[in-house]
């Protein structure tokens, strides 16, 4: 309504002073000019006769307009003045068209900081007409609201890196150092007992090791600096041997591994490659297992992908952190207390060696059953 007033005045001030300068201009030529532009137009465009009636004995003066000579005049002022008009209109709808696209602008852009502020709901800030811009914008606030959160979590799983890193390389660090300074301090130790702390202390280097390689593996991975050469891989072999390899620390919780595969199954990837994958995510099995469980191995080939299963027995994994199993440096809790695994790169490093084959690699939990199922092209 306000803008429709605004509408409406602006016309009538044109009109008004359009009939100004109409009035001015009459009265500049018929009065302070003295009648010159009268006198011009009656010499110019009228005709004068005189008439005598001899009957009658009287006569008669006619003034009349000349409108073959006033018509071409009248009609290129016409043309002139609409010209003039047309080209006054369009620039004044242009400037008028950039106005309102500044206002529209300006408009949108308050709307569009109030919402993003959050200081007022979607349906608030804009209004029907713009149900389309409001659409985008819920979409894109989801979508910053999204990166904020994602941002928090690897802000404070920065954090938690940290910690978590000085503790796990500190604990062997401090276990190595302790055990070659009681190795100092007594030289006359017991052959035996020399022999334990020397073996101790090497376990405990090796764990370093270990941790320090898992670091610069997913560096490796996540630049993609690796090359993958595939080739055909007898997958059951490749699983009977995984299984035997680690049948003492499987035999240490009681554990044991059962192979559920055709034996003439094959699949088309990294032998070297994939043989850590299934050691990673077969070690992340026995870790977390019931004591004195049975660890299932199962492979199929179905459409064209071949399918590896490992399940176990063990503690249910909530749903929210199924898929953080797989970020690197994650560790259920309570793990970094038991002294089952590394610096938590493992299944990181089995996803992203699975990418890299072009599969997909995902965990399943429920009823104290644990499954991680690898899905590879079998060719």
């Amino acid at each position: 309504m306000k803008r429709k007033a605004a509408k409406i005045l602006q016309l009538l001030m044109l009109l008004t002073a359009g009939f100004a300068a109409c009035s001015a201009i009459y009265f500049l030529a018929d009065n302070v000019f003295d009648g010159v532009f009268v006198r011009w137009f009656e010499e110019t465009f009228t005709i004068t006769e005189s008439h005598f009636y001899p009957a009658e004995g009287w006569g008669d003066i006619y003034t009349y307009i000349d409108w073959r000579r006033l018509k071409p005049v009248l009609l290129g002022g016409f043309v002139t003045v609409t010209l003039c008009w047309l080209v006054i209109v369009f620039f004044a709808a242009g400037f008028a068209a950039r106005q309102r696209e500044k206002r529209a602008i300006t408009d949108i852009s308050q709307r569009l900081r109030a919402y993003m502020d959050g200081n007022a709901g979607a349906m608030d800030v804009f209004p029907k007409s713009q149900a389309e811009i409001f659409a985008q914008m819920s979409d894109i606030k989801s979508a910053l609201l999204q990166n904020q959160r994602r941002l928090q979590e690897e802000t404070t799983r920065k954090n938690d890196l940290i910690a978590y890193l000085a503790h796990d390389l500190k604990t062997p660090l401090t276990s190595v150092i302790g055990y070659l300074s009681l190795l100092e301090e007594a030289p006359d130790m017991p052959t035996e007992q020399r022999a334990k702390y020397t073996r101790v202390a090497l376990d405990k280097a090796y764990r370093l090791e270990k941790m320090i390689n898992e670091f610069f593996d997913i560096t490796r991975y996540n630049l993609q600096q690796i090359v993958i050469q595939k080739e055909a891989i007898d997958l059951y072999y490749m699983l009977v041997q995984l299984a035997d390899e680690l049948l003492p620390a499987l035999e240490q919780n009681g554990n044991t591994a059962v192979l559920k595969a055709d034996e003439t199954l094959t699949v088309h990837g990294d032998p070297d490659k994939l043989a850590r994958v299934f050691q990673n995510v077969l070690k992340n099995a026995a870790a977390y297992s019931y004591p004195n469980t049975e660890i299932t191995i199962s492979a199929e080939e179905t459409d064209g992908s071949v399918i590896i299963r490992f399940m176990n027995q063990g503690r249910t994994i909530p749903q929210e952190k199924l898929t953080s199993l797989f970020e690197k440096f994650y560790r259920l809790d309570g793990a970094r207390t038991s002294g089952t695994g590394g610096a938590g790169l493992g299944l990181a490093i089995a996803k992203e060696i699975v990418t890299l084959h072009g599969g997909s690699i995902s965990a399943e939990s429920q009823d104290e059953n644990v499954a991680f199922t690898i899905v590879l092209p079998a060719h």
